[in-house]
C-alpha cells in the first residue's frame, strides 16, 4: 500500500466517522447512515480524481475506502449514543479529517507531476468537498462557509507549507508532516480560541 493509498484510507475512515454523527443528528435510518458517511468520506477525493482525469476514480480502483465508510457507519448507528457531545466530536474529528485529506491532495497531484498551484487547490478540494457534501445533504450550514472560520484558509496554508517546503528541497515525509500540522494548527485554534479572520459587515448605504 503507498503513502497516497494510506492518507486516502485515514481520512475516509474520520470523515465517515463525522458523516455517520450528522446522520446521527439528522434522525436518518441506518442506510441513510451509509449514505452520508461514503459521501462524506470519498467525496473530496472524488472531486480531486476527476479534476485530474485519474482512471479510474481511487474508490474504484480499490473499494476498501466504501467498505470501510460503510462498515463505520453501521458501527456509529449502533454506538451513537455513547457520544456524550455529538457537535464537539464532529468538529475536532472533522479537524484531523481535513489535516490529512488536504496532505493525501497535494500529494495525489504532486505525484501525477501537476504546477504548484494546481497542488495547492487539489489539496483543497480534497479536505473540503466531503464535509460540504455532507453538510448540505443534511440541511446544515457547512463549517466551510461559517463567518471567518479559518477551514478553507486552515487548508490553504496547509497545502502551501507542503509546496513551499518541497520548494526549498525537502523530501519525504516532511513537506506532509507539515502539511497536517499546519492545517491542523489552525483549524484547532479556530476551534479551541476562536481564531478568525475578519467577516463582513453590512453598512447602511449613505445618505
Amino acid at each position: 500500500m503507498t503513502l497516497i493509498s494510506v492518507l486516502d484510507l485515514a481520512a475516509v475512515l474520520v470523515f465517515a466517522v463525522t458523516g455517520a454523527l450528522v446522520a446521527a443528528r439528522a434522525l436518518l435510518d441506518v442506510v441513510g447512515f451509509i449514505f452520508v458517511a461514503c459521501l462524506t468520506a470519498v467525496g473530496g477525493g472524488t472531486v480531486r480524481d476527476l479534476l485530474l482525469g485519474r482512471d479510474p476514480v481511487f474508490w474504484l480502483a480499490e473499494p476498501a475506502p466504501v467498505a470501510v465508510a460503510a462498515v463505520v457507519a453501521v458501527v456509529v448507528f449502533f454506538t451513537h449514543h455513547l457520544v456524550a457531545s455529538r457537535h464537539t466530536v464532529i468538529v475536532w474529528l472533522d479537524a484531523v479529517a481535513l489535516s490529512v485529506a488536504v496532505a493525501a491532495g497535494v500529494a495525489v497531484a504532486h505525484g501525477l507531476q501537476q504546477p504548484v498551484w494546481v497542488q495547492i487547490v487539489l489539496g483543497i478540494v480534497t479536505g473540503c468537498f466531503g464535509g460540504l457534501m455532507r453538510d448540505v445533504v443534511c440541511n446544515e450550514v457547512p463549517l466551510v462557509l461559517k463567518a471567518g472560520e479559518l477551514y478553507v484558509t486552515a487548508a490553504l496554508a496547509g497545502a502551501g507549507a507542503a509546496v513551499a517546503m518541497r520548494e526549498l528541497g525537502a523530501d519525504g515525509l516532511w513537506p506532509l508532516a507539515a502539511c497536517t500540522g499546519m492545517t491542523f494548527l489552525l483549524r484547532a485554534g479556530s476551534i479551541r480560541f476562536g481564531w478568525r479572520l475578519p467577516a463582513f459587515r453590512p453598512r447602511p448605504p449613505r445618505a
